[in-house]
C-alpha cells in the first residue's frame, strides 16, 4: 500500500485526528499508526481543508507562454493550496472548440500537481457575436461546464439569452465579466471618481458593471439558468445580487481577495501592477465586498490570477496590462483580513475557497468533507505563521504581485492532490521505519 499518514490535524467541527490516504482516497481517521513504509507529515497545529478551488485563473497557454504555462501555474496553484483550478478561455487560439478544451484537460493531467478544469468560451473567438461551441464542449473528454468571456463582457442582451438557454440542459452556468462596453469602454482603467479626475485616468464607473448584472440576473430568471458573477467589485451589484437571491433566482458570485483588500487610493502613483478590470474601488465598496461575503451574498473567493510579462505590465498606466497574481497568496490574504478579525472561521473558508466553488463548477472530487471513502485532495494551513510575500519567489512565470513585501498570518503548509503531496515546506516529512504495523 503506497500510503500517506498526517497526523494531528485540526479537523473542522471535530478534534485533532490523524487521516490516512492511499490509492487517492481517504482510508482511514482517527488514532492510527503509519503502515510501513508511508510517509507521515506531522500537522500539530495545522487546519485541515479541503483542498483549495479556484474558479477563476488565467493560465496563459496556449499563446502567452511567456506570462505563464499551464506547469507553472499548476506549481503557483499547488503552492497556494489549490487542487483544481478553472482555466479561463481567452488564450490563443481561444478555448471556444472542444478539441481546444480537451488540449487543456491534457496539458493539465500531464502536470499532475492540480487538476485544470478548462473553461470554455461563450461566444466564438471572445467576438460577442456567434456562440462557441458550447454543446460539444460540454460533450466532450473535458465535460466543460462553466462558459465565460472573461476578460470581455457578453453584451449582446441577446446573445446571452441564447447562451443560457442552451446551457441550461447539460447544467452549464455562465459566469459574466460584467462590463457594459457603452458604460465604460476599453481604455477605462481607474474607478469613476475623484481619484480618476485628479490623476486624468479614464474613468470606470460602476453602474457600468451594475447595470449588466441587474440584466443578467434577469435574463437568468426569464430562461431557468444559472448565471455566475465574476469578480464583483462594487456595492450596487451587491444589492442586485441580494434582492436576485431574495427572488430565488439562480445565481452566484464571486470576489478576489484584491477587491476584498485594495481600495482605489493605491493608484496615487501610478503604479500599473494595480491596473486590474474591474478596477480598485473605493473604501465602501470594499467594506460592502466584505460584508457580503460574510453574510453568503457573494458565494466565494476566486484568485483571478492574471500573469503579465514584463514587457507588457511595465508601461505607463493607461497603457500597461490589466491583471494582478494571485494563485500563491490567496488565502494568506483572507486569513488575515477575515479570519484573524474573526469575522470568518475555518469552516468558512472552506465553504467560500473549496465547497462553494466545487459546487458551483460542477467538480463531484473536490470540496467534499474529509472522512473515510472521500477523494484525498486536501490542504493543510499553518494558521499561525507569518508569510512575507516576495514577488521574485513566485512560481508564477510573471511578477506582477500586488502584495511584495506585505505580511500576512496563515499560510499554506502542505497541499495534497488526489493523494500525493504536491506542495510542502514541511523538510520533517519522513518515512515509517519498518516497526510500524502494516
Amino acid at each position: 500500500m503506497n500510503a500517506l499518514l498526517i497526523t494531528g490535524a485540526r479537523l473542522l467541527g471535530r478534534d485533532a485526528a490523524d487521516i490516512l490516504v492511499a490509492d487517492g482516497r481517504i482510508v482511514e481517521v482517527g488514532s492510527l499508526e503509519a503502515p510501513q513504509g508511508a510517509r507521515v507529515i506531522d500537522a500539530d497545529g495545522l487546519v485541515a481543508l479541503p483542498g483549495l478551488v479556484d474558479l477563476h485563473t488565467h493560465l496563459r497557454e496556449p499563446g502567452r507562454e511567456d506570462a505563464e504555462t499551464i506547469a507553472s501555474g499548476s506549481e503557483a496553484a499547488a503552492a497556494g493550496g489549490f487542487t483544481a483550478v478553472f482555466a479561463m478561455a481567452n488564450t490563443s487560439p481561444v478555448t471556444d472548440t472542444a478539441e481546444a478544451a480537451e488540449r487543456v484537460l491534457d496539458l493539465g493531467r500531464a502536470c499532475g500537481l492540480v487538476d485544470v478544469v478548462p473553461v470554455g468560451a461563450v461566444t466564438a473567438g471572445l467576438g460577442g457575436e456567434r456562440l462557441a461551441e458550447l454543446g460539444l464542449m460540454a460533450r466532450s473528454r473535458a465535460g466543460v461546464r462553466v462558459f465565460s468571456d472573461d476578460g470581455r463582457c457578453v453584451a449582446d442582451g441577446r446573445i446571452m439569452r441564447r447562451a443560457l438557454e442552451y446551457i441550461k440542459p447539460f447544467g452549464g452556468v455562465i459566469s459574466q465579466h460584467a462590463q457594459d462596453p457603452r458604460l465604460a469602454d476599453s481604455s477605462a482603467c481607474c474607478h469613476e471618481g475623484e481619484v480618476s479626475g485628479r490623476l486624468g485616468l479614464p474613468g470606470w464607473p460602476g453602474v457600468a458593471e451594475e447595470a449588466i448584472v441587474a440584466r443578467d440576473v434577469m435574463l437568468a430568471r426569464h430562461t431557468g439558468s444559472r448565471v455566475h458573477v465574476a469578480h464583483v467589485s462594487t456595492a450596487g451589484t451587491v444589492e442586485v445580487i441580494r434582492w436576485a437571491k431574495a427572488q430565488g433566482i439562480a445565481v452566484t458570485a464571486e470576489v478576489t481577495p484584491h477587491h476584498l483588500a485594495l481600495t482605489t487610493d493605491l493608484l496615487v502613483g501610478y503604479d500599473p501592477v494595480y491596473k486590474v478590470n474591474p478596477p480598485l474601488r473605493p473604501s465602501d465598496d470594499v467594506e460592502a465586498l466584505r460584508e457580503a461575503l460574510v453574510d453568503g451574498t457573494i458565494d466565494v473567493v476566486a484568485t483571478d490570477h492574471a500573469p503579465h510579462a514584463r514587457h507588457d505590465k511595465e508601461h505607463a498606466f493607461v497603457d500597461a496590462a490589466f491583471g494582478m497574481v494571485g494563485l500563491e497568496t490567496a488565502l494568506p490574504v483572507v486569513s488575515e483580513l477575515l479570519v484573524r478579525s474573526g469575522r470568518l472561521d475555518w469552516a468558512d473558508v472552506a465553504r467560500i475557497m473549496s465547497v462553494g466553488p466545487a459546487r458551483i463548477g460542477g467538480l463531484t472530487d473536490h470540496g467534499r468533507p474529509l472522512a473515510v471513502g472521500e477523494p484525498a485532495n486536501l490542504t493543510l494551513v499553518d494558521p499561525d505563521r507569518a508569510l512575507t510575500v516576495d514577488a521574485a519567489a513566485s512560481r508564477s512565470r510573471s511578477r506582477n504581485n500586488p502584495w511584495h513585501g506585505r505580511t500576512f498570518t496563515g499560510a499554506v503548509h502542505t497541499t495534497i492532490h488526489r493523494g500525493r503531496v504536491s506542495h510542502t515546506v514541511d523538510a520533517t516529512t519522513r518515512t515509517a521505519e519498518a516497526e510500524y504495523a502494516q
